[in-house]
This record gives structure tokens, C-alpha cells and sequence, in this order.
């Protein structure tokens, strides 16, 4: 019979295989925290939106709390990494071992670009055979010193979309990786150029790669529906995914579990726990959280898990946002108990809460842990200064938590209306 689990627990189970569960360092973050949380992760995706952090960096602040931003440079984006982007949920860093397990989605595209007419890859082989003798004979390049030397014939045979469309054709397909980033700008790099021979030349068939990526789900996640396991890697095939968590199963990896309050369709959500998960008593975590954290990427997960309906509005028109255009969601404990819209204004050094809402299942006393976290954020990202705003009917709770509790940022704390 299957295990039954209340909503709370399935929660702290969720937080737990997330590392929210284990303290924060009280030394330098060193290389070796990042890796801890990346076994935790999996992957770490990768986002352009710069209003207060870029996405990437926030998921090792919510866990290990103050560190050098340089050392996820150093550890994700040095030639010598341990990590390689790909496509492994949206655009994310993934342990370079793992080239070869995404083999079978570099096929597809492939497969599905090549027999294809009509596909950009086959309309343009000309460029795409280009742009490889130049990845060879020069090595890593950036798009822009591609463009510089692009052949031209009669005016422009070439486009500046044609050398970033052939890149990016060719990362999909596995014959370029991308092998460091100046600022946010990729450098790519044919596939050999970047990947040890041992990984490139392994040999993951298709089934066994996708078992591998759901077993990794699952491990990662802690409890979980077969919708949650297959979001995690935004594996499509889903009767693959269920051949996966039969043969999870049979081998004792996962175990069925019923989470009560988990439905669909107003039956219980079939629902599976990582043999390691465990139960933890409780979770004592603080934590702003990214869009793109594993916690709350899967908005149907994290509206049944947290009761917290998230989307987000940095492509919602101004008039029509109801929580902000980065609104960030923030744990306490094993709830997430608001949102807040974080802006850092570095010319007036200083962290801006543009909004801050409180979510159903807050409690007064949060307040406090936010305004803690807030701070923290201020001096993780070298701002003096917090301002929060007057928008969201979490906003005056929060700025009178920062005024009591943090002296040190106590004079930069005020309330203002918002222009929003």
C-alpha cells in the first residue's frame, strides 16, 4: 500500500531534497558549497533579466545565503569548469559529464531540422559549413568576432541573425558548446574544442537517458507527480516518462505515495518519493527565491505544493501587473509567504522593493525573516541603502521589520509611495 503523506509534509520533503534543510555556511563559500548545491539542483538555469540579480546567481544566495558572484563565475564559467550549458530544462548549466545524456535531444533536433526541407539548418548549410571552419581553424569565438570577418559577396550574402541562427542551430545539435561567457555574451566552440573525448564518445541510449533524467528528478524534487518529473528535464514523451517510473520503481528507487490534497481531476495525483527523500520535522529556511528556482519553475507544482498561483510579469503591460514586473517569491519555513518586486538602483546604491505581498498562508510575524533576507540581499549585492515602496499589503510590515530589527540600514529604511 502506498505511503500517505499530509500537504505539509510533501512540502518539507520538496525543500529538503532542495537543500533548505541544511544550514547555511558560516565560513567563505568556497567551490565546494557550489557543487553541494548543484547535487541538489541538477541544473542551474540561466536568465538575462538584470533588475536585481541575474537568475543564475540567486539560486546559491537562497541556499548558501552571502557570496562572491565571482565564484559562480570562476565555477560555471572559467575554460576548466566542471559545468557546460545546454538544454537540459530551458537553457541551464549542466555537469559536463552529462554532454552525452543529452545526446538523444541533441538527435532530435537534429533529426527534425535535417529532414526538413523547409528548416533554417538545410536552407543555410552554406553559412552553418562556415561558421564551423572558422570555429576550427580559430577556436572559441564570440558571435560579434564572427560577424566581423563574415564573408560578404555583391553588398552582404550575410546577416548579423544568420551567425547567431547558425550557432545556436548547432549548440542544439551537439556539434558547438559554449565554452565560457565574456560578461553574458557566449563564446562557443566546436563540441571537441570544449568536451573531454571520454564524454563525448560515451553512448546513452535514448530509454536509458530518459530513466537516468527521471531518476534524477526524482531525487531532486523528493516527492513528486509524473507531470513534476517530466517538467524537471521538460521531457515531452511522456509515455516514456511512465516507462521510466515503472522500471524506477520495480528497481526501488521511487516509491508510490498519496499526498492528501494532491488532485486531479478531483481524484489523488498518482505521486512518487526518491527512495532517500526524507521527512524532515521541520525547515527553518529564509530564502528570496529566483522565477527559475526548481522550488517554484513549474507554476502547477508550486500551486499545489504552496499553495502559490506565480507567474511572472516582466512581459505583462505596466497597467495590468497585480504584483510587480520581477516580483520574487519568498520562503519561510516550509510556506511561501510573500512576494516582493526587487530593483537595485546602483546609482543610489540602494535595494528597492518595488511592491511586497503577502500570500495566503503568511503569518505576522514573517515580516521579520523578510526584512532579514532583504538586508542580507542589499549587502550581497554591495548596496547601502533599502527603500520600500507603499504598493502591496505587504509593504508597510516589512518596512517596519527592516526600521526595528536592522540597525545598521535603519536610516536608509523608508516608506514611499509608489509611482507605480
Amino acid at each position: 500500500m502506498a505511503e500517505t503523506l499530509s500537504a505539509a509534509q510533501a512540502r518539507r520533503v520538496a525543500l529538503g531534497a532542495q537543500g533548505f534543510t541544511r544550514r547555511r555556511p558560516t565560513a567563505t563559500v568556497s567551490p565546494r558549497h557550489v557543487h553541494g548545491v548543484m547535487e541538489h539542483l541538477g541544473v542551474l538555469q540561466i536568465d538575462s533579466v538584470n533588475v536585481f540579480a541575474r537568475s543564475h546567481y540567486l539560486p546559491l544566495f537562497s541556499r548558501l545565503g552571502s557570496y562572491d558572484p565571482a565564484l559562480l563565475d570562476r565555477v560555471f564559467l572559467s575554460r576548466t569548469t566542471h559545468y557546460v550549458e545546454y538544454l537540459a530544462h530551458e537553457a541551464t548549466f549542466v555537469p559536463i559529464e552529462d554532454w552525452a545524456l543529452w545526446r538523444f535531444r541533441m538527435d532530435a533536433f537534429r533529426s527534425r531540422w535535417e529532414n526538413d526541407s523547409n528548416s533554417w539548418l538545410r536552407q543555410n548549410a552554406r553559412t552553418i559549413a562556415w561558421v564551423k571552419d572558422e570555429l576550427r581553424e580559430r577556436g572559441p569565438l564570440r558571435p560579434a568576432q564572427l560577424r566581423a570577418d563574415a564573408p560578404r559577396e555583391r553588398g552582404a550574402w550575410w546577416d548579423w541573425d544568420d551567425v547567431k541562427q547558425a550557432l545556436e542551430h548547432l549548440w542544439r545539435i551537439g556539434d558547438v558548446a559554449i565554452s565560457g561567457r565574456r560578461g553574458f555574451e557566449r563564446h562557443y566552440a566546436l563540441e571537441e574544442q570544449v568536451i573531454p573525448a571520454e564524454v563525448r564518445e560515451r553512448v546513452v541510449p535514448r530509454e536509458d537517458a530518459i530513466r537516468e533524467l527521471v531518476r534524477r528528478a526524482a531525487r531532486s524534487t523528493g516527492v513528486a507527480t509524473e507531470h513534476d518529473l517530466a517538467d524537471y528535464y521538460r521531457i515531452r514523451d511522456r509515455k516514456a516518462v511512465r516507462v521510466a517510473i515503472d522500471d524506477l520503481v520495480d528497481a526501488g528507487e521511487i516509491q508510490p505515495v498519496q499526498v492528501r490534497g494532491w488532485e486531479r481531476g478531483g481524484r489523488p495525483a498518482p505521486s512518487w518519493m526518491h527512495r532517500d527523500a526524507v521527512v524532515p520535522r521541520r525547515v527553518d529556511a529564509a530564502a528570496i527565491l529566483t522565477p527559475f528556482d526548481p522550488v517554484v519553475w513549474f507554476r502547477e507544482r508550486a500551486l499545489r505544493v504552496f499553495d502559490c498561483d506565480y507567474r511572472i510579469e516582466i512581459y505583462v503591460p505596466a497597467h495590468k501587473r497585480q504584483f510587480g514586473y520581477y516580483s520574487l517569491p519568498v520562503l519561510v519555513g516550509d510556506r511561501i509567504v510573500a512576494r516582493v518586486d526587487l530593483k537595485a538602483d546602483r546609482a543610489s546604491s540602494t535595494l528597492q522593493v518595488q511592491a511586497a505581498w503577502w500570500e495566503p498562508q503568511s503569518h505576522i510575524d514573517d515580516a521579520e525573516l523578510i526584512a532579514r533576507e532583504l538586508a542580507l540581499a542589499a549587502s550581497w549585492q554591495g548596496l547601502e541603502n533599502v527603500s520600500v515602496s507603499g504598493w502591496g499589503d505587504a509593504a508597510d510590515a516589512v518596512a517596519q521589520a527592516l526600521q526595528s530589527a536592522h540597525a545598521g540600514v535603519q536610516r536608509h529604511v523608508h516608506a514611499r509611495e509608489s509611482s507605480a
